[in-house]
């Protein structure tokens, strides 16, 4: 085994454990409600819970990735700037960009971090299905019998999961299964729509006119069209479960991604645009409410001062020999010290 041998076998090893270890969890739930173990409903269903799972657990790369989008956004005039001022020199434009991209916390390769860290978990299942199919081979926390279950499990008793487009057509390994390439083709072309949906989505509402002609622009225009290409190629050799775990997390992404840009659009954005008509929509709709609110704001109760210590007032010393703080000399008037007599 080479060096690159090795590298597979160290990420591909701990990966095998955690998504065994999440099938399995799942698969014991789904037996647990009564579906049967051997069946393609709960292989099926146990590949779509690990789906979710790892889509959770990336939320906060998600989070990342919006807000590194949006700074890329953000800067594309001040790209453009730079590309003017040193065209005629690409090393020192090359410098100014990113030093440019890291004042902004950010970087043009953002957008792909998602994607490049799902793709060791998409090889990852990939072949335990393949390897449990083919040859009952056990991965990580998968035993000999669930291996051989999980890779002859079937929906509707003909659709193994295990199977692809390219295996069931005449030409693959000679089994002819019409059911099986017509659902193989069915994921492979909402594989390949939900991945294009969601580039257009992001270019389409979520990024301002001004950074539609930069070069970020132009590398979102060929992720758009690159990416379900390959995916579409690709797919034909990919098992139904590999398809179905693809399909699921697209449509996660595609969720995720309208939320945010609804909720949270970029400034000068179609996306924002819009949040603001709905915004002034729903200010209209209840007028009396925001002119409530503007009119009476909310009374600020100032915590009690604490009372304030007077201070004795100042005698003469004839006034502290004698103790009698208003009285003057025997036969003279009083004196008048503020006091009252």
């Amino acid at each position: 085994m080479g060096i690159i041998g090795d590298i597979g076998h160290f990420i591909m090893v701990p990966l095998y454990y955690i998504i065994s270890a999440v099938l399995i969890g799942w698969h014991e739930l789904f037996d647990l409600i009564g579906l049967d173990p051997a069946g393609g409903a709960a292989w099926a269903l146990s590949i779509i819970g690990l789906t979710l799972v790892i889509r959770a657990a990336l939320i906060p790369l998600f989070v990342k990735q919006i807000k590194s989008s949006r700074n890329m956004q953000l800067i594309q005039p001040k790209v453009r700037e730079l590309q003017k001022k040193y065209g005629h020199d690409r090393q020192r434009l090359a410098e100014e960009t990113m030093k440019l991209y890291k004042e902004a916390g950010t970087n043009p390769f953002a957008s792909c971090l998602p994607i490049l860290l799902q793709m060791p978990i998409f090889f990852a299942l990939f072949r335990l299905l393949d390897q449990a199919a083919k040859k009952g081979t056990a991965h990580g926390f998968l035993t000999e019998d669930l291996a051989k279950q999980f890779g002859d499990s079937e929906l509707f008793g003909e659709i193994g999961l295990a199977r692809s487009f390219w295996a069931a057509s005449p030409m693959g390994d000679g089994v002819d299964n019409v059911a099986v390439m017509i659902v193989a083709a069915v994921l492979v072309l909402a594989m390949t729509a939900t991945t294009f949906t969601t580039q257009r989505q992001l270019m389409a509402k979520n990024m301002p006119a001004d950074a539609m002609s930069g070069p970020y622009a132009q590398q979102q225009k060929m992720l758009l069209y690159i990416l379900p290409v390959a995916f579409g190629l690709g797919g034909v050799a990919f098992p139904i479960g590999v398809l179905l775990y693809w399909t699921t997390s697209n449509l996660w992404t595609m969720g995720q991604q309208f939320y945010v840009i609804r909720n949270n659009p970029a400034p000068g954005t179609p996306a924002f645009k819009a949040k603001q008509e709905r915004d002034k929509a729903k200010a209209a709709k209840h007028p009396g409410r925001d002119a409530v609110a503007e009119e009476a704001p909310a009374e600020v109760v100032e915590p009690p001062r604490p009372a304030t210590r007077q201070q004795p007032k100042r005698q003469t010393r004839s006034q502290r020999r004698g103790g009698t703080p208003n009285q003057s000399k025997p036969g003279g008037k009083p004196k008048n010290n503020g006091g009252t007599q």
